[in-house]
């Protein structure tokens, strides 16, 4: 009985829309079943690999920034964890759009980084509308979604595991390579999980940074529901295209997560 609001919310939330998606992506306008619309998402192949591209850069980027800051707060006296993760988090308090939008004034041809280059007689550059400019965003707002699952994970590590390393000869290179790394897996494989998920499905940041020439997955399924190209049938097989990718993409990941698992037992 504690789990029944959970499992009608479950039904109401997840099965229903996924089952809505699976009817439009199999059927036509007038209800019979066809594959053709799961056919036509071939024709899109460059905009689903330019949007795991960009996402599976924008994660290591994540991965590669936040890793060190997750071991820092991790590591640092209690007192001030508090405040760091506040910090860290502070950016998410704020709209994903005004969050964006800032972005666009900043790298824009007249943006505050545009004039502090020319100030040492650099630029200006074109910054904005890039694919480099899309890959910012994702980095910037995804970024706490990476950090906070491997401070979760290291900040339970037992320190007497470190210091046992330390005693063995370890130095601190080797301490967190060889001891803190592989215990902080499941933090890892979390961490890209959030954050190339939302990051390959994306349409706000490629629309408002990448400009028309940047176009993802995000963009083209927000097209066939709200655009003029109005077709939900086709926007229905792409988000099950999408939706397939993305959990195969996951299912590597486990694997990994559980190959690291048997190595630590």
């Amino acid at each position: 009985m504690i789990s029944f609001p959970y499992i009608i919310w479950m039904i109401v939330f997840i099965v229903v829309p996924l089952a809505m998606v699976a009817y439009f992506a199999f059927t036509d306008a007038d209800g019979r079943f066809t594959l053709e619309y799961i056919a036509d998402v071939a024709q899109y192949s460059n905009i689903f690999v330019r949007s795991i591209w960009l996402a599976a850069i924008s994660t290591v980027i994540c991965l590669v920034i936040g890793y060190p800051v997750a071991f820092i707060l991790a590591t640092m006296n209690k007192r001030h964890q508090s405040t760091m993760l506040m910090i860290v988090m502070l950016p998410m308090w704020m709209n994903f759009l005004l969050r964006t939008y800032a972005w666009m004034t900043l790298l824009g041809n007249n943006g505050l980084i545009n004039y502090v280059l020319g100030l040492v007689g650099l630029g200006p550059y074109k910054l904005l509308n890039t694919q480099s400019a899309v890959v910012l965003g994702m980095v910037y707002n995804y970024l706490p979604f990476m950090i906070l699952p491997l401070y979760s994970v290291m900040v339970k590590i037992d320190k007497i595991l470190l210091e046992a390393a330390a005693d063995l000869g370890c130095n601190s290179k080797k301490t967190l390579i060889k001891v803190v790394f592989p215990l902080s897996i499941p933090g890892v494989t979390s961490g890209i999980t959030m954050v190339f998920v939302p990051a390959i499905s994306t349409f706000i940041i490629s629309r408002m940074l990448g400009g028309g020439s940047n176009l993802l997955i995000g963009d083209l399924i927000e097209m066939q529901f709200l655009g003029n190209s109005y077709n939900p049938n086709l926007g229905a097989g792409i988000s099950l295209v999408l939706m397939v990718i993305v959990l195969l993409i996951m299912t590597i990941m486990n694997q990994f997560d559980n190959d690291d698992d048997r190595v630590l037992m």
